[in-house]
């Protein structure tokens, strides 16, 4: 105890408190922090990284934001849902965001361009739960608890196609990078793979015990990621499907995101987890050791 007391005392911690109002107070050592407004004036429902300084949010007061992840200064604001916007995402060239909400529709974006919207996609009964872009943009799918799956033009708003399967309530949609796939997670407890050309379930993965909430792929497009309300997340080998590859279990409510963190010389295959027990967990993708 007295080695690590000599320790801790050579040790020095910084530590911030993030304030409502967008101010931060350091704890521990003194430091400098830049102050700006809050994006959001309501909860923040969904955030998704847009360029490697860059990222999007989407919240409880009907707004998207494109926010610095140095400055934390939000640099450009939408606003076009009547309710609650629910999902965000970005095309692979950073140019287009897309926003997904409780008023049913999904809107289309111009980053550093007009304040409103370039495009509309209306179409489904329930709010919109899912989002995925196709890598060169020209495609748009998207989910509801409304049961369906749809696919959109980018440039026309056109309907391309539309599936519904009872009981698939729709919680998290993603496009397989360099491939015309998407993986889509279900309240029913399965998480699927759907052929975006057609529109047909390509395959479909042994149910969970419990609902599945998101999915992530990698980006060599040959794992997804998906976790559940128990608690666990679980790692799917596309090229074999016939079932899981690896679980991780440490949560102790609901695994509400997973995602497939980026490859570095000086990090193992990773993957986070984050839950309702407040916590984020990093795990060795092939492991699932706690890293």
């Amino acid at each position: 105890w007295r080695a690590m007391g000599k320790l801790q005392s050579k040790l020095s911690f910084h530590t911030t408190k993030y304030r409502a109002d967008g101010s931060a107070g350091q704890t521990g050592s003194v430091g400098t922090s830049q102050r700006h407004s809050p994006a959001h004036t309501d909860a923040v429902s969904s955030v998704a990284a847009l360029k490697p300084d860059l990222c999007v949010s989407g919240g409880r007061d009907k707004s998207v934001a494109v926010c610095s992840w140095r400055s934390g200064a939000a640099l450009q604001r939408f606003v076009g849902h009547e309710r609650e916007v629910t999902k965000v995402t970005s095309a692979l060239d950073c140019s287009r965001v897309f926003s997904a909400s409780r008023d049913k529709t999904v809107l289309m974006w111009e980053l550093h361009g007009a304040s409103g919207p370039s495009q509309h996609f209306p179409g489904h009964e329930l709010v919109v739960t899912g989002l995925a872009v196709s890598p060169d943009a020209s495609q748009l799918c998207t989910g509801s608890r409304d049961n369906t799956v749809c696919k959109w033009d980018t440039e026309t708003g056109e309907c391309l196609g539309r599936a519904t399967i009872s009981r698939n309530l729709v919680t998290h949609l993603c496009w397989v990078p360099g491939e015309p796939y998407v993986i889509q997670t279900s309240e029913d407890k399965t998480t699927r793979i759907w052929d975006s050309r057609e529109l047909q379930v390509a395959h479909t993965f042994p149910a969970k015990q419990h609902i599945q909430t998101c999915c992530d792929v990698s980006q060599d497009g040959r794992y997804c990621l998906s976790s559940s309300q128990g608690g666990e997340a679980t790692l799917w080998d596309l090229r074999q499907t016939r079932g899981r590859v690896c679980e991780y279990r440490g949560h102790f409510q609901t695994t509400t995101s997973c995602v497939f963190l980026p490859r570095s010389q000086a990090l193992a295959p990773s993957v986070a987890t984050s839950s309702s027990d407040s916590t984020v967990k990093v795990w060795h993708r092939d492991t699932a050791g706690r890293e």
